[in-house]
C-alpha cells in the first residue's frame, strides 16, 4: 500500500486537506464554518491537535498541523471530520432558511448509499491528503499558500482580512485569529 497520502509517523507536522463531497460549497454559511471551528478547538484542547496555519474555504479546509506525543493524527483528523459531518448535517435539516437544502441532502445521502462506511450520509470525502512537511521551503510554501488561498479566490485582498484563517497570526502584530495558533 502507498503511504503518499497517509500519515506514516505521529511526530511529524502535516499540511492536510478536508474537501465536502462534490464539492458543496457548505462553508458560505458562517453557521456551519462555526461548527468546524468548534470542533478544531476541542481537538486542540482534548485531543492534542496542535495548529500552525489553517483556512477554511467553501468546500473544504487547509491545516498545517502537529500532534502531541502519542497521539494518532488519523484518528484527531477522523473524529474532526465525523463530528462535524454530523453535526451540520443536523444543522442544515433543521435550518428552515437553507435554501439549498434538499440537494445538498441528496447529494449527501447518494454519497453515503456508495460507501459502505457510512450510515445514510457522507458529508466529508474520505482522503485529507497529508503531506509531511520536512523541510523549511516547504513549510513556507504551504503556510503562504494556506494564508493566500482567500485571496486567489477573490473574497479578500490581503490573507490577515480572511477570518476563517490563520492569515490574521501571520501578518499583524497585535491580533489574534478565532484558533490558538501554534507558530512554527
Amino acid at each position: 500500500m502507498s503511504t503518499k497520502y497517509h500519515f506514516t509517523n505521529h511526530d511529524e507536522i502535516y499540511f492536510i486537506t478536508a474537501t465536502t463531497v462534490a464539492w458543496i460549497d457548505v462553508f458560505t454559511r458562517n453557521i456551519y464554518k462555526d461548527i468546524l471551528i468548534d470542533s478544531f478547538r476541542y481537538c486542540q484542547s482534548q485531543q492534542g491537535l496542535r495548529i500552525h496555519a489553517w483556512v477554511v474555504m467553501t468546500n473544504h479546509f487547509h491545516m498545517m498541523c502537529s500532534f502531541d506525543q502519542g497521539r494518532n493524527p488519523g484518528t484527531v483528523i477522523k473524529n474532526i471530520k465525523s463530528f462535524t459531518a454530523i453535526r451540520i448535517i443536523d444543522k442544515i435539516i433543521n435550518n428552515d432558511r437553507e435554501s439549498r437544502k434538499n440537494w445538498m441532502l441528496d447529494v449527501f445521502e447518494s454519497k453515503g448509499m456508495k460507501n459502505k462506511s457510512n450510515y445514510r450520509f457522507q458529508f466529508w470525502q474520505t482522503e485529507n491528503h497529508p503531506i509531511i512537511i520536512d523541510d523549511v521551503n516547504k513549510m513556507r510554501q504551504r503556510i503562504d499558500y494556506i494564508h493566500e488561498n482567500p485571496v486567489k479566490a477573490g473574497f479578500v485582498s490581503s490573507p490577515e482580512e480572511w477570518v476563517y484563517g490563520s492569515g490574521v497570526d501571520y501578518y499583524t502584530a497585535n491580533r489574534k485569529g478565532l484558533l490558538r495558533i501554534d507558530r512554527l
